[in-house]
């Protein structure tokens, strides 16, 4: 059985090739000059690593290069290793903190095809392993598919799930499992919302009624925003994260299908633009493959 940081390489592989690989070949053999960084730049932006990442990013290469006297050119990869760890290093919200009033409630967001049912899955999983007890607000009503889907996962996790018919009213669902999840003296709420294409603003306000229908029901308890992003989405995951931060406020993210991509520097663009944490990230189909997200392994992964 490999461990979790060889799995992450693995997972990695196509985000490493396009980043590393070419790294690698303009660096070799050469010294470090305003004509190497612009190369590097120029992959870095290909990456999807974004501009203002990119920008902050070269900067930093050129400042450190400089400080430490480091003249050739594969001395680069490594201090990018150190630089886009230290981007992603962000303060993330405590799963359960404490001196919070249960339960604490994750309502998790995003747009359709992102993976939140099977994420909500591998969190209860997670979660009930860790001797939590969790709910699980079956929230998406559009399709009765979904209802069921989350109900697998919830049996096989063994936790609590308040779900309702097809086509009932999503907010009242999420009131109902609020109710409940307190009745029972749940650790954590895991809220499954429908999938939204994030330009549509009614689905965004039905979105706003669910989660203040939970503020409601649990009105000393912590509401945490997650968003799924789709590791494979690129760039577009910017917009998706302003849109939904802008609707119900966004406290972390959680990346997934990060094995069959090669666009995973979209997370440094996210943690750079957005000033937030990543969570978890999806590394396959498998139940133990939604890992914690550690800056320090990611860059490792990336880079070496």
């Amino acid at each position: 059985m490999i461990n979790s940081f060889e799995k992450l390489k693995r997972s990695l592989a196509r985000t490493k090739q396009n980043l590393l690989g070419k790294i690698s070949r303009v660096v070799s053999r050469r010294k470090i000059d305003d004509e190497l960084l612009e190369e590097i730049e120029e992959i870095l932006i290909e990456a999807d690593v974004g501009v203002k990442a990119t920008m902050k990013l070269i900067e930093n290469l050129k400042e450190k290069a400089k400080e430490r006297k480091l003249t050739e050119g594969e001395q680069i990869i490594t201090l990018l290793q150190e630089e886009i760890a230290s981007i992603l290093i962000r303060e993330g919200a405590p799963t359960v903190s404490e001196n919070d009033k249960r339960p604490v409630v994750w309502l998790i967001v995003g747009v359709n095809g992102g993976g939140k049912t099977t994420t909500i899955g591998k969190l209860a999983t997670r979660f009930s392993s860790e001797g939590k007890k969790v709910v699980i607000a079956a929230c998406d009503t559009f399709r009765a598919a979904a209802i069921d889907q989350i109900a697998i996962w919830a049996e096989r996790s063994g936790v609590d799930i308040i779900r309702s018919a097809e086509g009932s009213d999503p907010a009242a669902v999420a009131f109902d499992a609020a109710k409940a999840a307190a009745a029972r003296s749940a650790d954590i709420l895991l809220v499954d919302t429908a999938g939204r294409i994030h330009t549509k603003s009614n689905l965004m306000e039905e979105l706003k009624k669910i989660r203040r229908v939970t503020a409601k029901a649990l009105p000393d308890c912590p509401i945490y925003s997650k968003l799924i992003i789709d590791g494979s989405t690129g760039q577009n995951a910017i917009s998706q994260v302003q849109v939904f931060t802008e609707a119900v406020g966004c406290n972390g993210i959680i990346v997934t299908k990060l094995d069959g991509t090669a666009k995973g520097g979209v997370i440094i663009a996210v943690a750079e633009e957005l000033g937030l944490p990543v969570d978890f990230i999806g590394l396959g189909e498998g139940i133990d493959d939604l890992q914690p997200f550690d800056p320090k392994q990611f860059a490792q992964a990336l880079l070496t």
